[in-house]
């Protein structure tokens, strides 16, 4: 099973960054969003091609203004 922000998904091996995005209604050219998979850093050039393996754990974050 693949997580996607702590949660089970329905994502599978082999899906992208950019699946995973799509699943939480952000499209590619979103501003401020940041990608982890695994606790590594995906650069946002990478999302198209960067495959999720099995058990993958992907942490979409999202910047905030305010304080």
């Amino acid at each position: 099973m693949i997580f996607l922000n702590g949660d089970g998904s329905d994502l599978n091996a082999g899906d992208t960054v950019a699946v995973a995005l799509a699943r939480l209604d952000i499209g590619p050219d979103a501003k401020g969003i940041a990608v982890a998979v695994d606790g590594a850093v995906v650069p946002r050039g990478a999302w198209e091609g960067f495959a999720l393996s099995e058990d993958a754990r992907v942490e979409v974050l999202t910047a905030m203004q305010g304080g």
